[in-house]
């Protein structure tokens, strides 16, 4: 697993990653997952490449047009979700087949979002961030989850997870 960095996050303990492999993404969630992975990890090295993948990956499923209107709103998410984050967010390997606890908790956002269901945003984003501050991150997700609709890619209501059972034990919500 590797971990986000970020200078002002505060590592406060170590995470279990949790690999959501119970059934395979859909398309829209595979999108979601894998994008959140390349970008942040993109943001995390500096180098292209990671970038150049994950709009390979959204022009290979929904077309070059469609993913230049995507890719954005994907890295405005992205970069919101860790300007906000108040602990490490853990990624993926590049490749990896599965997605770990965080990118499940990334995917869940937009799938709320998608699905209107604002207690499950919240609680996603409140586990992911690690902060109450999460303001900036559900409204780059909203716009992110409209772009994702628009493109006729929507998330399945089932990808929406519950949050609270996928905390580190003894961490609350708010923590």
């Amino acid at each position: 697993m590797m971990r986000s960095t970020k200078s002002n996050a505060a590592a406060s303990g170590t995470h279990r990653a949790v690999v959501a492999a119970a059934r395979p993404p859909l398309q829209a969630e595979r999108l979601v997952g894998v994008g959140f992975r390349c970008w942040m990890n993109g943001l995390d090295t500096g180098d292209i490449d990671c970038w150049q993948s994950a709009f390979s990956e959204y022009a290979g499923c929904v077309g070059v047009d469609n993913a230049k209107a995507l890719v954005p709103g994907l890295s405005n998410w992205v970069r919101a979700v860790r300007g906000s984050a108040q602990r490490p967010i853990e990624i993926a390997p590049r490749g990896c087949s599965q997605f770990c606890r965080d990118e499940c908790l990334a995917i869940a956002m937009v799938a709320a979002c998608q699905h209107s269901a604002c207690p499950a945003l919240k609680a996603c984003a409140f586990a992911l961030i690690g902060s109450s501050e999460v303001n900036r991150a559900l409204d780059a997700a909203e716009e992110f989850a409209h772009s994702l609709r628009r493109a006729d890619q929507i998330l399945s209501p089932g990808s929406i997870c519950n949050a609270a059972a996928m905390m580190p034990q003894g961490r609350g919500l708010l923590s």
